[in-house]
């Protein structure tokens, strides 16, 4: 099988479980604050990645090829996965505070607006925007009006924020489009994992009080996102744009709203209005209308 569809596959499979992940996300905020919640997850996620590197690297050496790690990958490597963190951390700040305030289904679709971000931005690198793109960025918006904006005409505190981390969902995207091709992928996620992890648990050493007890609680909730959504879906992130362009990828993942949305109505019992039903509709029209040519 061409590594495009086995890569293509493994985004799908990141998209579900990213899509759940926003339950575990949800209810684990009942217990802790949001910088210790992703600091103990990001710095798990990127310890359950070492083992695997070991494995990775133990077979290199049992192989005769020639080694990619010059100092010039190296410096690549490490700027890139600066840079990746960086964002990361911004990016899972602001989803996670959000999320406090808003339903997941909300989260989900807003979140999934990354997708548009993706070529809108790509204006500031040279790249050109279809007319497809802003056609979907109208309908998105008429989908965030109708799902986020009450009759006051007031957007919530929560729906803001995740409007704001999509913006940085995007940048990750093209930003690990940029790297991930350049230097060894796995290396690339443990540095980016092991930067937000660590900025999250400082910044909750300052502002949120550390408790043992309250950790252990969300257990489920930190071993679901450590493990599986952050280092193995992630890395499945990295792994497969090497393969598949970022438009493409970015229409893979709009399927993350769509489980987030049944995951929220399944598992946490949160309802929709009509109101709301329909926002969605247009929001992943939107998204699905501008990335319209990406398999053509």
């Amino acid at each position: 099988m061409p590594k495009r569809y086995l890569s293509e596959f493994a985004l799908l499979i990141t998209a579900i479980i990213w899509g759940f992940a926003f339950v575990a996300q949800s209810s684990g905020m009942n217990h802790v604050g949001p910088y210790l919640f992703n600091g103990a997850r990001f710095l798990l996620g990127a310890t359950v990645l070492i083992p695997v590197l070991f494995f990775f690297q133990s077979r290199k050496k049992s192989i005769p090829t020639k080694s990619i790690e010059t100092p010039s990958n190296n410096k690549t490597m490490w700027i890139g996965g600066l840079c990746m963190g960086a964002i990361l951390f911004i990016g899972a700040s602001l989803q996670q505070i959000g999320i406090q305030h808003t339903y997941v289904a909300n989260a989900g679709f807003i979140t999934s607006l990354y997708i548009i971000f993706v070529p809108i931005l790509g204006l500031f690198i040279g790249q050109r925007t279809r007319i497809q793109t802003w056609i979907g960025g109208f309908a998105a918006l008429i989908g965030l009006f109708l799902l986020s904006v009450t009759d006051q005409f007031q957007i919530s505190y929560g729906d803001l924020l995740q409007l704001a981390g999509a913006v940085f969902w995007a940048l990750h995207i093209l930003v690990i489009a940029h790297f991930s091709p350049k230097v060894d992928a796995l290396k690339l996620c443990i540095i980016q994992f092991y930067i937000c992890g660590f900025a999250s648990l400082i910044t909750a050493l300052f502002l949120e009080e550390i408790n043992l007890s309250s950790l252990l609680s969300v257990l489920p909730e930190i071993l679901y996102l450590g493990v599986l959504s952050t280092s193995i879906a992630y890395t499945f992130q990295v792994i497969a744009q090497k393969h598949v362009a970022p438009a493409n990828a970015a229409v893979i993942f709009s399927l993350e709203s769509v489980f987030a949305l049944l995951g929220g109505w399944f598992i946490l019992s949160e309802t929709l209005s009509t109101r709301d039903l329909i926002g969605c509709g247009f929001m992943f029209f939107g998204v699905l209308i501008s990335q319209y040519k990406a398999h053509y």
